[in-house]
Parts: C-alpha cells; structure tokens; sequence
C-alpha cells in the first residue's frame, strides 16, 4: 500500500510518471516506478544537467556508481563515461576480474591531471578517510572549467561537520562515536561512515582544494525530488 503518490516528470527516464512511497521517509522510498530512482539521484540529474546541459558530450568519470536511476542514464546517454569501484585487495588503475570495474582510490587516484570534465559521486564523501586528500585528487583530475558533482548527507546542517571515525598510519581504525555503516555495492558489510558533514563542508572544499563549491537544495515534489538530505553540491575548478 503506498502511503503516497504524486504524478510528476522523471528527469532521469524523462518520462511523466507516479512518484510512490511506501514509507513516511522519502529519502529511500520515493520512487520513480521506471527507473526505481529516488530523490536524491533526480537532484543530481538535476544539478548535472542545470550546469552542463551537453553532459552527454563531456566525459564523466563516476566513482562508486549505482546499479540504477542517475548511474544507468549516465552510463548510458554518456559515450565518454567511465566508472570505478575501490577494492582494497585490488591494485588501484587495474580492473577487477570478476565485477569488471577499474579499482581507483579517492585519495589516491591513478588518473592524468585534467582528466575529466565531471566526476561524479553518490554519498561517497561521508566514507572517506581522509577528506583532504580525496577532494584535492578530484580537483587535480578535473579538466579547468570541469567540477565535482555529488550528493552528501548533510546530517549536521548548520552544526559543525563531525570526524566519526579515523585510521591511523598502521592502518587501525578509531572510532570517535558510535559506529555507523551504510549501503556498499561492493561489499555486503557496508561502507563505513567517517564523516558527519555539515554545511560547512562548501568552505572546507574551498579551502582544502582550491574548487568554490556550491550547495543546491532543492524541493520540487513534480520532479519527485523532496526529501531530507538530498542536497547535490558543486566543487568548481
């Protein structure tokens, strides 16, 4: 039974559909019947194609990509459209021999600089170890003019972003709080949360990497985008 519905366009199928949730949270729930998007990937195809309106034309590079909704259109529609996974067991730059992916680490990427115009994550930035180091190799392989396009959950809004966990030079993982794990297509586990983010994650890009960022919120329940957390942000080279 769905507790909501709502006749709108689909950005990602480009298609008029009926938003329906199961759930009071729409985060997760909101789909798109179609594609199975939820709001979260609309906002991204959103920002994406507001910014860059011949994407098509540019070559993406995607890190951590989905098995639905804004991963499929762009793998798709995008003839220079790249994609990895991280495997820690795999040698970054090689391709896993069973999941086909090229194995590439955010804080240490194997790509040229000016590589791409657009690289792309979804609620990757929360699991990374070490933020600085991943948002200056993004910014190194950016083409000028290109940018860091993702979504984030901002959990600590206008709060002070929060360190949940940290590894040491021996490789041991902190826990500052209570451990947290979300969703991993990689690893049935789960991906480990290291970073509560804030809205001051805009001035800690701009600082740590030299890329302007902005932060799009967006609510238009017609393009079945409406949730908590679904802001997209912009990192400019």
């Amino acid at each position: 039974m769905y507790i909501f519905q709502h006749d709108g366009f689909c950005l990602i199928c480009e298609a008029k559909v009926t938003f329906t949730s199961t759930q009071k949270w729409f985060r997760d729930f909101l789909l798109c019947p179609l594609c199975g998007s939820i709001p979260r990937e609309r906002a991204l195809i959103k920002v994406i194609s507001d910014c860059y309106p011949n994407y098509r034309e540019l070559s993406i590079h995607e890190s951590s990509p989905g098995n639905r909704g804004a991963s499929i259109k762009l793998q798709k529609e995008c003839s220079l459209y790249s994609a990895s996974h991280y495997y820690p067991d795999i040698t970054p730059g090689t391709i896993h021999p069973k999941s086909q992916f090229r194995c590439e680490n955010l804080e240490s990427l194997t790509f040229p600089d000016n590589s791409f115009d657009l690289l792309v994550t979804q609620d990757v930035m929360e699991h990374i170890f070490d933020p600085v180091k991943a948002f200056k190799e993004i910014a190194r392989v950016l083409k000028p003019g290109g940018a860091h396009i993702f979504t984030v959950p901002l959990i600590n809004k206008s709060n002070k972003s929060e360190c949940w966990a940290s590894r040491k030079d021996d490789g041991e993982i902190v826990y500052h709080h209570e451990p947290q794990y979300h969703g991993n297509p990689v690893d049935a586990k789960g991906a480990l949360v290291t970073m509560h983010w804030g809205y001051d994650i805009a001035s800690y890009i701009s600082d740590v990497a030299k890329t302007p960022t902005t932060i799009f919120m967006i609510d238009n329940i017609d393009l079945g985008i409406r949730a908590e957390y679904i802001d997209v942000l912009a990192s400019w080279k």
